[in-house]
């Protein structure tokens, strides 16, 4: 039974059919009754959300880089909401519960800038992961002062190095650092950042390699 306290004007503590009333730091107010219920979630219901889970794990690994790489792609809604709706809709693969992602069509950024030509990832010496690539500079609003993101994304500690700027398109080389992932296997990508930020290139996945 519900009490009211300042007259038939005034607010009220406890409970009237399906409305609840209280006082919260001098405030009175009302909200809905909670109803209870006995919800058991469909298969569909689980498969989503087990591939929703799976791709926030990766996103929020690369986060700082997704937020970049996605921003033009984010429309009312933050870029690594955006990395994940992309993955959902373009990089799972299975039946659940065996779902699995794949990582050459996760994207670490999206956008009308075009990439690099013919990127590749080579395995060096001390844990030093090389990129190649041919500078198109030129071709469409694409410029030899273009920014290189370089990112490796390792599955097993869900973990990705990545770096935004530490070489231009016609440096046609850098060199990202992987001395954390010794030993394990990564998954390599090449995208591009013009110089004055504004616009970004869809990256390209530049395949797996093992960490020597």
């Amino acid at each position: 039974m519900g009490r009211i306290n300042k007259g038939i004007l005034g607010g009220f503590s406890g409970k009237v059919g399906s409305v609840v009333g209280g006082t919260w730091k001098g405030i009175d107010y009302m909200r809905s009754k909670a109803s209870r219920t006995n919800f058991t979630a469909t298969d569909a219901q689980l498969a989503q959300q087990l591939k929703f889970g799976m791709a926030v794990r990766l996103v929020t690994s690369m986060s700082g880089l997704v937020a970049i790489g996605f921003r033009n792609y984010a429309t009312k809604q933050t870029g690594a909401n955006g990395a994940v709706s992309y993955m959902l809709k373009n990089a799972m693969d299975g039946t659940y519960p065996s779902f699995s992602i794949v990582y050459a069509n996760v994207l670490v950024s999206r956008g009308d800038l075009p990439n690099v030509l013919a990127p590749a990832a080579t395995m060096g010496a001390g844990n030093q992961l090389t990129y190649s690539w041919t500078d198109n500079s030129g071709v469409g609003i694409a410029k030899a002062t273009d920014q290189v993101i370089l990112a490796a994304y390792c599955p097993a500690l869900n973990q990705c190095i990545y770096t935004t700027g530490s070489a231009v398109r016609s440096a046609l080389t850098d060199v990202l650092d992987l001395s954390t992932f010794s030993g394990q296997a990564v998954h390599t990508y090449i995208g591009c950042l013009s110089a004055d930020g504004r616009d970004i290139a869809t990256s390209i996945y530049t395949g797996a390699i093992t960490v020597s």
